[in-house]
């Protein structure tokens, strides 16, 4: 498979249970409703060995999506009337908690190698729970930011899939080299801006100022980008015939991407308000 920026998408399996016996299934980049195999089982029904279809990864990242936005939702009501009684430090304890949990499930789940719908629900409730209390928190200071960061974060997912779909942009090896590069690139200048404020050393790049509104400008157009490798990536799956079970493996995939999205976008819209 080509190599993609999403960890969570290295070293899969190459083909799978329909690959020869079924043959290829239509991926992303055909039209919706057209083309054979399109939400059609290539085995027969319930058989655990059929091939991934397209459905199979909207479903399964649909249920992922609507789990993170029930704990998120629920977090985020119940993070922003702590805030209210100003007594955050609940609030910081869950954030802290959920974070811990949704980055090793990740981790198990990158090093593992396999597809889990339990441990992807339970990681989208994980992520739901952190990023409920970190738009608590943003609602509180600056009402109405949740929502804008919601429907810019869905914008960006839609107008990439449009992207994928038509064509618009290729997905290359040198479009893939790139966007790891650059996605490499703004990871270490986060880790290092990171351990530099540790000791006092401010690099500008997160302190609400015109470098920091332009960092996360290009921060956010990288995560998107990497919508087109997740896309690509799931697609091959899906062409080479691999079990639908890994559709659960596809949504962890990209839900990772829209997390980090959804964050990037909401940071940028606080140092809007604050000018």
């Amino acid at each position: 498979m080509r190599s993609t920026s999403n960890p969570a998408f290295r070293n899969l399996p190459i083909g799978g249970a329909g690959q020869g016996q079924y043959g290829p299934n239509v991926g992303f980049n055909q039209p919706l409703g057209g083309g054979p195999g399109y939400g059609m089982p290539q085995a027969p029904s319930g058989a655990g060995d059929r091939p991934m279809t397209v459905d199979d990864v909207v479903i399964k990242t649909g249920l992922s999506l609507g789990t993170a936005l029930i704990t998120g939702v629920l977090t985020g009501i119940w993070a922003i009337g702590q805030a209210e009684a100003r007594t955050l430090g609940s609030v910081v304890g869950v954030l802290v908690v959920s974070m811990l949990v949704g980055f090793g499930l990740s981790l198990v789940m990158i090093f593992r190698q396999k597809p889990s719908g339990p441990m992807t629900l339970i990681y989208s409730a994980a992520e739901g729970v952190f990023l409920g209390a970190i738009s608590g928190i943003f609602e509180y200071l600056w009402s109405g930011i949740v929502l804008q960061a919601i429907l810019g974060t869905a914008g960006v997912f839609i107008a990439m899939l449009v992207v994928y779909r038509t064509g618009a942009v290729k997905v290359t090896p040198r479009l893939t080299k790139w966007i790891i590069g650059a996605t490499a690139g703004v990871v270490i200048l986060m880790l290092v801006n990171l351990l530099l404020g540790f000791f006092g050393v401010n690099m500008g790049l997160r302190d609400g100022g015109t470098l920091a509104i332009i960092f996360s400008l290009v921060v956010i157009g990288i995560a998107a980008f990497n919508f087109l490798l997740d896309f690509d990536m799931a697609d091959r799956m899906i062409r080479e015939g691999m079990p639908a079970k890994w559709a659960w493996f596809a949504a962890f995939g990209l839900m990772t991407t829209l997390v980090w999205l959804y964050l990037e976008i909401l940071r940028l819209l606080s140092y809007l308000q604050n000018d």
